[in-house]
């Protein structure tokens, strides 16, 4: 199943990338890095504010490894949305590393032979009588969730309005509904996720907005529709408030 282990999974060189990019901004922010990663470690130079835009603005950035790419840029948008947890922002970068191989987002683990691609079948199938494939499913259903509304809010919005389908407010539902279930399963408490996933359904509204900004920026920067003007401003009223 997915774990909060994209920052564990960072090597001597993704520090030292990161290192070298907060650098580039001069004599200062290079001195500044590098007594943050001595003093503070690994966790306060990813947090550098220099980092982001290096990462994506400079020809540097595009050596960046997909853990590192991923941790920072999800990180660095949930701190703009007053989100400091650490872990959080690990696991929505490993929901996002491990959803991006092939047809992982459908299947509740690699193993698993049944694929879903809905939520209403998720949460059909969250309630069977093997308890460790009702957790897994349970875990899948929020992660789904979010990896959908937190990526593609622009194709939710299109089949909400060409084809009839369910809208952004019933991914967040559903999303928050899974990571209920999942933090108050046996296993969550045995495995130490508990209290992950019981705070990845409270601030399920704040990291889908983050997700969507990065997708807006990063992976549709060229799509622009009144659908996605009406989402981001109702989503800035939202942000930093959460439900």
């Amino acid at each position: 199943m997915i774990v909060a282990n994209v920052r564990s999974r960072l090597t001597r060189e993704d520090v030292g990338l990161a290192l070298s990019l907060v650098a580039q901004s001069g004599t200062e922010a290079r001195d500044r890095s590098e007594t943050t990663l001595q003093e503070q470690g690994v966790d306060a130079l990813l947090d550098d504010p220099a980092l982001l835009p290096a990462l994506v603005g400079t020809p540097r950035g595009a050596h960046a490894s997909l853990p590192l790419f991923a941790y920072v840029v999800v990180r660095q948008a949930l701190l703009q949305g007053g989100e400091g947890d650490r872990v959080l922002a690990d696991y929505a970068a490993a929901i996002l590393l491990h959803f991006g191989l092939r047809d992982r987002a459908t299947r509740v683990a690699e193993s698993d032979d049944e694929t879903y691609d809905t939520l209403a079948g998720l949460l059909a199938a969250a309630e069977g009588p093997d308890a460790r494939r009702n957790f897994l499913v349970q875990a899948h259903l929020g992660n789904y969730a979010l990896w959908m509304s937190g990526l593609f809010p622009d194709h939710i919005a299109h089949r909400q309005y060409r084809r009839g389908g369910p809208p952004l407010d019933y991914f967040e539902q559903l999303g928050r509904r899974g990571f209920q279930l999942a933090a108050s399963h046996r296993l969550a408490n045995e495995h130490g996720l508990a209290l992950l996933f019981a705070l990845a359904a409270e601030r399920f509204p704040v990291v889908r907005i983050a997700l969507n900004r990065i997708s807006d920026a990063l992976l549709f920067p060229h799509q622009h529709s009144p659908d996605r003007l009406m989402r981001q401003v109702r989503d800035e009223a939202r942000w930093r408030r959460p439900d």
